[in-house]
């Protein structure tokens, strides 16, 4: 742990405490969720189960790909980049001075769900267990997602406004010479 001008750092015991809680907590709740919902629809004869008519349900599905399908059946290099990212997060939390608490709970979300959609490569014959099944338009379904693949998306949009954020405090009027 350094000190900056009486600062404490990313690295601080503080940042630590949000950080892992958060990556543990969120990683358990993707694993169970997907466990609980493949468990309970897996003997079902329509495999989903209707949330809010026409709109959510959970349905079983499994990704070979990532987001979208890109790169189906490509087990290893999905999972090396996985690791890769997993490992820059883990650099930026750790070295990169990410002093704001809305930066550390967002590199906590991406390594949740980076090592939630990791953990199905790995251990689920390389496809990702997706189930939230979501209908923008009336017969057009988005492709099914997973908590996982939820906590990427929120910690792109906590740091889309971290950005806003600092770059509108570093943007203050210069103050007027007297």
């Amino acid at each position: 742990m350094t000190e900056d001008n009486g600062k404490r750092t990313a690295s601080s015991v503080s940042s630590h405490l949000l950080f892992w809680p958060i990556l543990i907590a969120g990683l358990a709740f993707d694993l169970l969720s997907k466990s609980a919902v493949f468990d309970w629809l897996a003997d079902s004869p329509q495999q989903g189960f209707t949330v809010i008519k026409g709109f959510l349900s959970f349905q079983l599905a499994q990704n070979p790909g990532a987001a979208f399908g890109i790169a189906a059946g490509q087990r290893t290099l999905l999972v090396a980049v996985s690791v890769a990212a997993l490992a820059v997060v883990f650099s930026i939390f750790l070295f990169g001075g990410a002093h704001l608490k809305i930066i550390q709970v967002a590199l906590a979300l991406f390594a949740a769900g980076i090592c939630g959609n990791l953990y199905d490569r790995l251990f689920h014959d390389g496809r990702v267990r997706d189930f939230i099944d979501v209908v923008y338009w009336p017969g057009k379904h988005w492709p099914a997602f997973n908590v996982a693949d939820s906590m990427l998306c929120i910690a792109v949009v906590l740091l889309l406004m971290s950005g806003f954020s600092t770059r509108s405090s570093s943007q203050k009027p210069a103050q007027k010479q007297k």
